[in-house]
């Protein structure tokens, strides 16, 4: 047991049991962060099953305000220490939680070098004693066979924002052998166009390509074609999912049809549904011995990726779709069904069917075989394109995600423009360079113009997706998204480059900063008072992300002659004039979802 800096308690490890014995190295890179270098053995030094490992410490409950944890969504709150912890693994979530003040001040960020293994992690109060009880239980879906195992815990008690936090913490990760992230291709850092909501399953070419021809005069530089390619169902099932041919009653040529697209200088994604084998395809017959288990209702099973006939057959897949339709890219679908699931059954064998044997697989661990699936995958395709488009989705966001896509977009909301939001901050604070993405857009096409503007205003700080059928939009529609597009084009520098300040997770982000050398932009999403640093750039940039009509100031430091432009949600010009930054509070007249330029002259 090792006493950590900041940190109340020992760090202690139980659970070897009499065959695994474990040992600690502590390195203390600076004041209130320490790196606690965990070595695990087996005393015989044979390979044996892992047994339930848990690593536990604790600290004071002092100026702890809320709770920041990769799945927290809408939620941040603090757990008492007897809830149940959070599972990170390959597929879903990240090993890290972050305690920090009212203030958002960093208290406790603790991350594990260790992403692919499943991890829970608990974080909890305890009723008895007022303190931060920890703890990471390793090995909690599996038992791999291991002689040797190492691992590091990273504990950061510095005061230092949150979020400054979190992004050390992506950097240390992407530093780890085997965790470099992919890298991250223009076109994966600017808007495209989705058919999910939009189209749904109900997709034809010359509809797609009316789409892409306004999405691109809008400012979108590429199309993913969802779900419904690959079947005449529209049923929103998965049952014919898995041999991944087109649906040629709705797509009579995909090669033509991608080629039509690329005429309007658009790239082309394609979603796949990695894990799914449909009961009415015909790889189910090839399969059906090697899947993870069936799941009814969708009338697929999930196949086993520790079989190389499994992974060699779904890389084949995207590389022959690759190679014979000119795709830019994919969207890897449900990949976090790749895993051991006791509610589901095994899928019945025929009479024909020879029952596969564990001798037949190459990997033990479902996860270990997910991530050479993956990196096989991210290889192989990189060998045809190298600025091959990938995307995941929320929650396969992961460190070990990043080096397997280039894309991480929010989970599924939608209309919910606030949920967005949540999730596209949540995205962007432990994702580093790599490109993170807005749930599709969509709203009904009654809606005032100042709501549709929420609905990109709330993502302003990762890159847009619209999936909404833009030739049954209104005109005041098409010039609300012109513009924000435009904007977001204009100012990408500070949204997705500078500095990132997100203030209050615990109440869902209500003002959230970004800067760099020359612009300061701040986005206030409730009707709050909105404190300016006391050294301005060139360029400040307010916007009015409430229904509010109305912005206030608070200036700390004489900030000199401003050049003010307010614009509405289309971009409109309100007013033009000369506002003197002097101490104290102003207050602006700015329509909802308005913005406000201060330009230094």
């Amino acid at each position: 047991m090792t006493t950590i800096s900041g940190v109340a308690s020992t760090i202690s490890i139980t659970g070897m049991g009499d065959n695994f014995s474990a040992q600690q190295t502590v390195t203390e890179v600076n004041a209130g962060l320490s790196l606690i270098e965990l070595h695990i053995t087996a005393n015989d030094g044979q390979a044996r099953p892992a047994p339930r490992i848990q690593i536990s410490w604790s600290l004071p409950m002092h100026d702890i305000y809320s709770l920041w944890h990769s799945g927290s969504d809408r939620n941040k709150n603090i757990p008492a220490d007897w809830s149940h912890g959070n599972i990170a693994k390959v597929t879903s979530q990240m090993p890290v939680v972050s305690f920090y003040s009212y203030h958002g001040e960093n208290r406790l960020t603790a991350a594990f070098s260790d992403a692919l293994e499943a991890v829970e992690i608990k974080a909890g109060v305890s009723e008895e004693t007022g303190e931060l009880h920890c703890s990471l239980n390793l090995f909690v879906e599996s038992s791999p066979e291991l002689a040797d195992y190492m691992a590091t815990l990273r504990l950061d008690t510095r005061a230092i924002p949150y979020y400054t936090a979190l992004d050390n913490v992506q950097r240390w990760w992407a530093e780890q052998p085997g965790y470099e992230p992919a890298p991250v291709p223009e076109p994966a850092r600017l808007p495209m166009y989705s058919t999910w909501y939009s189209f749904h399953q109900q997709l034809e070419p010359a509809a797609i390509e009316a789409q892409c021809r306004i999405a691109k005069e809008l400012g979108c530089e590429a199309v993913i074609v969802d779900d419904g390619w690959q079947t005449i169902n529209n049923e929103r099932g998965y049952a014919y999912c898995g041999d991944w041919e087109v649906a040629t009653e709705k797509i009579p040529d995909m090669k033509a049809h991608v080629a039509r697209v690329h005429e309007l200088g658009m790239k082309y994604v394609l979603w796949y549904s990695v894990p799914f084998v449909g009961q009415y395809s015909k790889a189910w017959s090839r399969f059906n011995d090697r899947m993870l288990y069936t799941i009814e209702r969708l009338g697929a099973g999930v196949l086993d990726p520790r079989y190389p006939e499994v992974r060699e057959y779904l890389i084949q897949l995207y590389e022959k779709a690759l190679v014979e339709w000119d795709l830019d890219g994919f969207k890897l679908d449900f990949v976090d069904a790749f895993r051991a699931e006791p509610r589901f059954p095994q899928p019945p064998l025929s009479s024909t069917s020879q029952v596969s044997t564990a001798e037949e697989r190459d990997e033990q661990s479902i996860d270990r075989a997910v991530d050479r699936l993956l990196t096989d995958i991210m290889v192989r395709l990189r060998a045809i394109k190298p600025d091959i488009l990938i995307e995941f989705r929320q929650s396969y966001v992961g460190p070990l995600m990043r080096k397997y896509g280039n894309m991480f977009r929010a989970g599924d909301c939608p209309y919910e423009f606030i949920t967005n939001r949540v999730r596209t901050l949540d995205i962007r604070l432990l994702c580093g360079q790599t490109a993170a993405h807005a749930d599709m857009l969509m709203w009904h096409p009654d809606e005032p113009a100042e709501i549709v503007a929420q609905q990109l205003i709330n993502v302003l700080f990762s890159v847009p997706q619209i999936s909404v059928l833009l030739d049954k939009l209104p005109a005041t529609h098409l010039e609300v998204v012109r513009y924000w597009l435009a904007f977001w084009r204009q100012h990408r520098d500070v949204l997705l480059d500078g500095t990132l300040m997100p203030a209050h997770p615990e109440v869902l982000y209500p003002m959230v900063s970004a800067t760099n050398e020359d612009k300061y932009l701040i986005v206030s999403y409730q009707d709050n008072i909105i404190t300016l640093p006391d050294s301005i750039p060139e360029e400040l940039i307010v916007i009015n992300g409430s229904l509010e009509q109305r912005l206030v100031l608070e200036v700390t430091a004489d900030s000199g002659s401003r050049q003010m432009h307010i614009r509405d949600c289309r971009g409109q010009s309100i007013q033009q004039a000369e506002l003197t930054l002097n101490p104290g509070l102003h207050m602006l007249n700015v329509p909802a979802s308005g913005t406000v330029t201060l330009q230094k002259h």
